[in-house]
This record gives structure tokens, C-alpha cells and sequence, in this order.
């Protein structure tokens, strides 16, 4: 049998490494060393082994491409210039400047056929996981009984990681549950050639990686390229070991690849300085040298190179057809599953107002209840809505009754019954994995999940909750124990600058309901916007307010759907407005009582509930100044937490009833009466905020 390389092959991969290498001279910066390194990889990958459609980045049958070193940038954007798949040697050459679509780290939504906003390290390895938990779950959603192999949903999610990948705690936990998963679709090309910025890893890094991922229960494969002084870039060697981590069905797969970073660069290869730096004039003249290319040029592609790499369109086209074929059977004999697999793509959900639970009679329930009666009144006509918790089900109540496990069925407990195609997830307490998980599933096909914890623990998920922001992708967080009000667990449970840090993210929705109406439409706008959203809910139960059906008018308070618009008027002053009370969640609560002991002195009091500042600050400005007239400056907020976020509000002459330090332990009862959360301390805020008025 012939080598999976050819010599034109070769010859491309040569170009590929002197493209890497000119890119970042022509920048003045940039992480040559691995893209020079790892280009034989990536082109086997591109050109030999994904099942990929150059003319179409969102074919639902493509194996997904995950770089999570992603500082190494141009591994992959050479290979999308060289496969013909929507850039050019001018991208190229703009790597890194205002505007191209070559940033610095690829970023989804920007440049064709990227999966994912890598950014910080380990976070592409860690949602990698969502994908291959999102490619089962979409297989036993649509195509639950065609044998393995042989569904149009059955594919591959690759992907290369370097050390600093697999030193990022993240991957641990990710790397945990892919074993446990038994996650067969799953495929790791780890470069462990043991440099980064700070030279040779040992200094840091001296862990048995092969062995550690064997005791995940991840099959362990080793391709090593050998010495400086033998080295052989052996592809044929590699592509035996994917095609074996193929054929593990059981097992995620990990090949350890021992290279040498920056080869065959002469003097720099295997050190720090070709890791995150440009080569300098003389080592480029060098390698491209080495490489019998010219080393007076810059850019050079031939056109037979060109012609060849970017034959991979006609050759994708046959897999294409095939699988066109296949899948047009498949929906023939599953028109219903069709149906809604049309409607997924299409981004489209059902009317939800008429499933939400109206609460009819119940005079108080912490919102976490009424988030998950919410949860399981929506799921049966949500067969995309799945989710889970890490580790705190009976808390954060995110559990789909009557749902099994997402799991292999061995992994049954007595309390949990487990099937690969479940829908109820479990991340044990690996809040970390969980966040990037949760991204991996969301970007990988149009299913809609959803991930809890306790609000404090949302510090743990923040690299992943910042990436979800920026790419704009539709996962939702179940944060309970939203406050002091959780009591007794103290200061170190008790979240107290969440908030603010959260709401200072851009993109990201932060949704603090004030009780069980606002719950349910709180989560029907979040599924009606496919943001990246947090719901944040009580530990404790709250007051379950009596409604009109419109908007707010003398003593009845408005309906809850007004939430969707992330303020409004809840209870309108009687008489002139003199003063704005502003809350969110448990505290909304404190405002009301707060408007019935002012107007009992004659002062107008307006309450406003802004349950998302964000979805406020996108409406008009003309409906911003009918919540919070400017010519009513009297005003409080009144939140258990920082106010931070409240000064845009509250303005010079308004006054903030908050928390500027952090908890105790005591029940949450003391706690607020000790911390002045209080009728009475939003009453006198109310007065002082008064006598500024015309100063």
C-alpha cells in the first residue's frame, strides 16, 4: 500500500508551512512555530480525512474541526486557503490586521468553516465534548435505530490541542466526562511537542498525559515523529491511528503526537522563541530553503499546488452527493422527525405563552420552584430543550421529569435511569466543563441547552460564559441562590458581586425574576431570543404577585409579559410621581412595601421591576423614558448586591440600597435586616432622595 501522501501532496504541505512563516513576518507577530509544524496534520486532516463541503460550512453532515490551540491560528487558515473554503492569499497576508477574516484566534461567526471561538487554552478541547454530547443526542433525536455507521447524523468532531490545552484544568474535567460518555465520536490530536512561551515544559509540565487520559478511560494512541536528527513527518503513521481511533466506537481518542514545534526552521525549531514570534529575515530565508523554495520570495503558491489542494471541492462533492442521497431517504421515512428537525434549523419555536404555568393560587414560592415547573412544562413540545446541573439538581430543580440520563446505560444509579439518547444531563461538579460543554452543544446544531449551579459558582464558568457572549450562541444558565437570601451556607455561598461582574459581559443576558410570573416569561423571551442567557433565582420563596392583564394602573400590578421588554412599570404611583423605586428579583418585594409606606405619607410612588437591564437597554428611547421619566430624579434601587451596575439609574441624585461587602451565616431572614435590605432603609433612601431634589 502506497503512502497517504503523495509528492504533490508534499509539496503542498511545504507551502503551507512557508505560508504560516510569511504570514507572521508580513505581521511582525504572530505563533509560527506549531502552524509550521503541525501543517502535515491539518492537511491530512482537510485534504485526506474530514468529511467536509468547502462550498458549504453549515452542512449538517460535516465532521466538525476544533482548533483548540488556537493561538496557531494559522494551522487552519492555510488549510481553508488551500481547500478552497472561502479564503485567499490576500487573507493571508491580512493575518492579524483591522478587518480581516484572519484574527489573531479564529472566531465563529467571522470566518467560513471555524466551529468555534477557541481564545483562552483548553476551552477548544473542553466544548469539543459538547460537540460529540450534541452529535448523540441529535442522532437519538432524529435517527434513533439506524445502526451505528449509517446515519446521515452519525459524524466525527476532531480536534488538535497543545500542552497548554491539556495543562488548562478545564480539559481535565471535559476530558473526565468524554471517558465517561464513552464518547467514540470524539478525536484528539495532541501536539505534544513540549514547548510554549516559556521554553521547554518540563519546567512546569512532567505528568504522564497518555497514562492520565487511559485512567479517563480514553483510548491512547502514540505517533512519535522521532529525534531532530531522524525526524519524519510520518502521516502514514498518523493516518493508521485515526483510522484505528475511528473504529473505536466505546472510546473517546486521544493521539499523542511527539513533534518538534517549528521543523524544519534551522536554529529555531524546538524553542520558545519560534512559539509566539516571527522567525527574523535570515531563519525564513533558511526554511525556505530547506524546503527548496525561493528564499527572495514571499507568498509563492504554484499553480499546479493550488489546482491540486483545492481539487478536495469535486472530491468533497462525491461524499456530498452520497450523503444527500442518504439523508433524503432517512427524511421519506421520517416525515415527523423531519418536520422538526426543518424547524430547529430554521431557528423557529411553538407559541410557549399557552404552556407556561399560570400559578394560580400560590401565595409564595422561591423562583427556583417556578423555574423548574416552567422547565417541565415546556419540554414536551421542546424535544431540543435538555439540560441539567453539575451536581445540584435538587437545588438549581433543573431535572425533566420522566426524562433518563444522558449517559451510557450502565451508568444507571438508583436514582437516575441512564440511555445514550437521554436528555437530562449530569456534569458532576466540574462547573468549568460544564460552561464550555454547554457552548460545544449549542454550537453544533440547533438544540437548545441548558446548564445549572449556584450563582456564586458562575465564577468558575466565566472563561466559558465570556466566549458564549462573543459568539453569540444560545445557551442558557439556571443560576440559583441568587443572594444572602440563601442564609445559613455564609459569605463564601453567598454571591455578592456576581451580578455586576456578570452584567458587565458584554452580550450576555443576566435575567433576576421577581417572582413565579416573571419566571415563566422570563424563560419564554430567553428561548424566543437564542441569546446566551443567566436566569438568576431564589433559594428562598417570595411573594407570588397578583396581576392585572396589561399595564400597571392604581393598585393593580402589571402582567408579567412585560418582562420581555427587561423593565417596566409593575405598580404606578397614585397621585404625582414623586419617586422611582427600581429591583430586581427577591427585592422587588422590598419596593412594594416600601410604594405602600410612601404613599400612606403622600409621596407618588412608581415600583419598576428590571428583571434584564440588558433587553432594557435595547429598547427605543422612547419606551426607556416612560419607565424612568428624566424629569424624575428622585429614585432608588434596591438590590442584594453591589450597586455598581445601578449608578446609570439611580443618577446623582438617587441612592442605591445594596451590598458593599459580603455575607454571614445566619438565616437570610437576619441577614437582611442586618445588612439594611429593608422596607424601611428603601423608605428612607426614598426621603434623602427627595430632599436632593432642586439642590
Amino acid at each position: 500500500m502506497g503512502s497517504v501522501f503523495s509528492d504533490v501532496d508534499r509539496e503542498a504541505v511545504h507551502v503551507a508551512k512557508v505560508l504560516a512563516a510569511d504570514a507572521v513576518e508580513n505581521a511582525g507577530h504572530g505563533h509560527p512555530g506549531t502552524a509550521i509544524s503541525l501543517a502535515p496534520v491539518a492537511y491530512l486532516l482537510y485534504q485526506k480525512v474530514m468529511r467536509c463541503d468547502p462550498a458549504d460550512p453549515a452542512w449538517l453532515g460535516r465532521d466538525r474541526f476544533i482548533l483548540s490551540a488556537g493561538h496557531s491560528s494559522l494551522t487552519q487558515y492555510v488549510q481553508l486557503f488551500l481547500g478552497g473554503m472561502g479564503l485567499e492569499l490576500e487573507d493571508i497576508k491580512s493575518l492579524r490586521t483591522w478587518g480581516s477574516l484572519t484574527p489573531g484566534h479564529p472566531e465563529y461567526g467571522h470566518t467560513d468553516h471555524v466551529e468555534i471561538t477557541t481564545g483562552p487554552l483548553g476551552q477548544g478541547l473542553a466544548s469539543a465534548t459538547g460537540f460529540a454530547y450534541a452529535q448523540r443526542f441529535e442522532r437519538g433525536l432524529f435517527d434513533p435505530d439506524t445502526p451505528a455507521g449509517e446515519s446521515p447524523f452519525d459524524h466525527f468532531t476532531y480536534v488538535i490541542a497543545g500542552d497548554g490545552d491539556l495543562q488548562e484544568g478545564v480539559s481535565a474535567e471535559a476530558a473526565s466526562l468524554a471517558g465517561h460518555q464513552e464518547l467514540g465520536n470524539l478525536v484528539v490530536l495532541y501536539d505534544a511537542n513540549q514547548i510554549s512561551i516559556e521554553d521547554d515544559v518540563d519546567i512546569a509540565f512532567s505528568e504522564d498525559v497518555a497514562a492520565r487520559y487511559e485512567s479517563y478511560g480514553w483510548q491512547v494512541q502514540t505517533v512519535d515523529f522521532g529525534p531532530a536528527e531522524t525526524y519524519t513527518e510520518d502521516v502514514d503513521a498518523l493516518m493508521d491511528a485515526i483510522t484505528i481511533a475511528q473504529k473505536d466506537t466505546t472510546r473517546p481518542s486521544l493521539i499523542v503526537m511527539k513533534t518538534i514545534i517549528g521543523w524544519p526552521s534551522p536554529t529555531k525549531q524546538n524553542t520558545g522563541k519560534i512559539h509566539g514570534s516571527a522567525l527574523g529575515q535570515d531563519e525564513l530565508r533558511a526554511l525556505k530553503t530547506h524546503l527548496g523554495m525561493d528564499p527572495d520570495q514571499s507568498f509563492v503558491v504554484p499553480e499546479e499546488i493550488l489546482a491540486h489542494t483545492r481539487g478536495l471541492r469535486a472530491r468533497a462533492q462525491e461524499t456530498r452527493s452520497a450523503w444527500d442521497a442518504q439523508f433524503a431517504t432517512w427524511a421519506k421515512q421520517n416525515p415527523e422527525r423531519h418536520s422538526v428537525l426543518t424547524r430547529l434549523v430554521a431557528g423557529d419555536i411553538p407559541d410557549l405563552e399557552p404552556l407556561l404555568p399560570t400559578f394560580e393560587g400560590v401565595e409564595s414560592l422561591a423562583t427556583r420552584a417556578a423555574s423548574g415547573q416552567v422547565i417541565n412544562a415546556l419540554a414536551p413540545a421542546l424535544p431540543e430543550f435538555w439540560g441539567g446541573s453539575a451536581d445540584l439538581a435538587e437545588s438549581n430543580l433543573t431535572t425533566i421529569k420522566g426524562a433518563s440520563s444522558f449517559a451510557p446505560s450502565r451508568h444507571s444509579t438508583k436514582e437516575w435511569t441512564a440511555d445514550a439518547y437521554g436528555r437530562v444531563l449530569h456534569f458532576g461538579i466540574r462547573e468549568h466543563a460544564m460552561g464550555a460543554i454547554l457552548n460545544g452543544i449549542a454550537l453544533h446544531g440547533p438544540t437548545r441547552p441548558f446548564g445549572g449551579t449556584f450563582l456564586i459558582f458562575s465564577d468558575y464558568m466565566r472563561p466559558a460564559l465570556r466566549l458564549a457572549a462573543l459568539m453569540q450562541v444560545p445557551v442558557t444558565y439556571v443560576w440559583t441562590h441568587d443572594s444572602i437570601g440563601l442564609g445559613e451556607d455564609g459569605p463564601t455561598h453567598q454571591p455578592v458581586e456576581q451580578l455586576s461582574a456578570l452584567r458587565a459581559i458584554p452580550g450576555l443576558d443576566i435575567v433576576r425574576p421577581a417572582d413565579a410570573h416573571e419566571t415563566a416569561f422570563a424563560w419564554k423571551t430567553i428561548l424566543e431570543r437564542k441569546n446566551p442567557a443567566g436566569i438568576v433565582l431564589t433559594r428562598q420563596a417570595i411573594p407570588v404577585l397578583s396581576r392585572g392583564d396589561g399595564h400597571a394602573e392604581g393598585e393593580n400590578f402589571a402582567h408579567a409579559r412585560h418582562v420581555a421588554r427587561g423593565a417596566y412599570v409593575l405598580a404606578e404611583a397614585n397621585g404625582e410621581l414623586q419617586v422611582i423605586l427600581m429591583a430586581t428579583g427577591s427585592e422587588v418585594s422590598i419596593a412594594l412595601e416600601a410604594r405602600a409606606a410612601l404613599q400612606e405619607r403622600g409621596i407618588g410612588t412608581r415600583v419598576v421591576s428590571m428583571p434584564c437591564m440588558e433587553w432594557f437597554e435595547e429598547q427605543d428611547s422612547d419606551y426607556r423614558e416612560s419607565v424612568l421619566p428624566s424629569a424624575a430624579t428622585a429614585r432608588v434601587s434596591i438590590e442584594a448586591g453591589i450597586s455598581q451596575c445601578w449608578r446609570l439609574y439611580v443618577g446623582d441624585r438617587g441612592r442605591c440600597v445594596s451590598l458593599e461587602h459580603f455575607g454571614a451565616s445566619a438565616a437570610y431572614q437576619r441577614l437582611y435586616d442586618e445588612f439594611g435590605i429593608t422596607t424601611a432603609a428603601t423608605v428612607a433612601a426614598a426621603e434623602q432622595s427627595l430632599a436632593l431634589q432642586g439642590k
